[in-house]
């Protein structure tokens, strides 16, 4: 065990010391000669959860300058991602001189953020405590990510395997940095699958001391417009919420940064000419936003809930899904406006809450079908949830959804509360 301890010392110093761009190449050198390892790869799971990338490793590393995707349905990729278990492969391959190879792939997540995978190839079944070794590494290497992503795009690039629009760019620049968060109390997850002409959909999630805050919002118009807009209300939300206003505040100060947005416009749409009014016309001159924004207190449970004309949000409740029908106020930018009311929410111990865009509902038929959708899935970590809801979406648009579809999950509280530590993070092995 102090072998162990000290040698992951010395892992993490040496990548301390390298350059952020070769940390996981170092990480992963290490532990080659450490295992004696054939080959050991991280892949890294792309924008949309729905592929892996091989980012580093002989065959990545010496390889094309466009990342290559592999699909995870179907695949033992997505065995591990959706298990969060280390998988050893049962079948022994011959290698060179009648040596047996093995494949370890293990989970590389941190607070149940499938960040991707560390996949390894040995020449001898693993014992328990080359396993160990395995799982710390591949945990180690999650906390390398996150703090080198900082400073080099190699993380940025392996996650896209498409061209993303400047309107794109714009979008993702307004996302958590994680999608997952599993704290052991509550587990928060979000999905967006964006439109080509981008529609402006975003999803946020922060805690303080005492609250977990959640919004989702949906800025009118598409493209660039719609992700400026989006910009605003996104800026606005946060810089009320650190500067610790209240939900209400939070949801005038959008209003106020979309309305004065809204007048900008206008006074610009007046300047210019009439063929060029008609055209702003044509492609819509509203400038508004809707949201939902939500605080739930971590220490007593209650809900405060504030509906800026947005899409309602349903709920799982032993086995059965609702749809909330709170009361609604104005999207965001639309004047005159009365002004926003905090409603509470009811939220008990194992529900599940699912917010959505409406890109969520238009490629299904009816609100039952989503709502099945929802009780399918009901079992399922909220990664993986959401997950499938950007899934289906892109499977009955035929992969060119009109709108963005976007969805956030929180389960309430996380199914192993009140203990702590996260499900995801507790990894076992499955050997197939």
């Amino acid at each position: 065990m102090a072998d162990e301890r000290a040698w992951l010392g010395e892992l993490l110093r040496s990548v301390e010391s390298a350059p952020p761009e070769t940390a996981v190449s170092v990480l992963a050198q290490l532990l080659a000669r450490r295992l004696a390892a054939t080959e050991v790869s991280f892949l890294i799971t792309d924008l949309g959860g729905q592929a892996v990338v091989r980012l580093t490793g002989a065959a990545a590393e010496g390889g094309p300058t466009t990342p290559q995707r592999i699909q995870l349905r179907g695949s033992v990729y997505e065995r591990v991602v959706r298990s969060q278990q280390v998988h050893v492969a049962s079948g022994e391959r011959p290698g060179a001189g009648g040596v047996d190879l093995f494949q370890v792939i293990a989970p590389v997540s941190d607070r149940g953020d499938a960040i991707g995978l560390l996949e390894l190839t040995v020449p001898a079944r693993p014992d328990r405590q080359t396993m160990q070794l395995v799982v710390d590494a591949a945990h180690a290497l999650a906390y390398v990510v996150i703090v080198n992503r900082r400073f080099t795009d190699l993380y940025e690039w392996g996650r896209r395997t498409t061209r993303l629009s400047l309107a794109a760019e714009i979008q993702h620049r307004l996302l958590p940095d994680s999608f997952t968060c599993d704290t052991g109390r509550f587990i928060v997850a979000g999905a967006m699958e964006p439109a080509a002409d981008i529609g402006g959909d975003t999803f946020d999630y922060t805690l303080d001391r005492h609250a977990l805050h959640l919004s989702l919002t949906d800025a009118m118009g598409h493209d660039v417009q719609a992700a400026l807009l989006a910009t605003m209300v996104v800026g606005a939300l946060r810089n009320a919420r650190r500067a610790g206003s209240s939900l209400l505040d939070q949801a005038q100060d959008a209003h106020q940064a979309v309305a004065d947005y809204a007048d900008r416009a206008h006074q610009a749409f007046d300047d210019q000419s009439e063929q060029v009014r008609q055209a702003v016309i044509r492609h819509g001159g509203q400038v508004m936003a809707t949201g939902q924004l939500l605080r739930l207190d971590l220490d007593t449970g209650r809900t405060t809930f504030v509906n800026a004309g947005h899409v309602w949000p349903l709920r799982l409740r032993d086995g059965q899904v609702e749809e909330i029908a709170p009361l609604v106020d104005l999207p965001f930018g639309v004047t005159p406006n009365p002004g926003y009311r905090v409603q509470s929410l009811d939220l008990r111990e194992g529900d599940r809450l699912v917010l959505l865009t409406d890109g969520m509902l238009e490629p299904h038929a009816t609100e039952a079908d989503l709502s099945e959708l929802l009780r399918r899935s009901g079992e399922w970590h909220p990664r993986d949830a959401v997950r499938l809801f950007t899934e289906t979406v892109l499977e009955l648009s035929n992969h060119d959804p009109h709108d963005d579809a976007t969805v956030l999950c929180l389960d309430w509280p996380a199914p192993d509360a009140p203990y702590a530590g996260s499900r995801t993070d507790n990894q076992q092995t499955s050997t197939s």
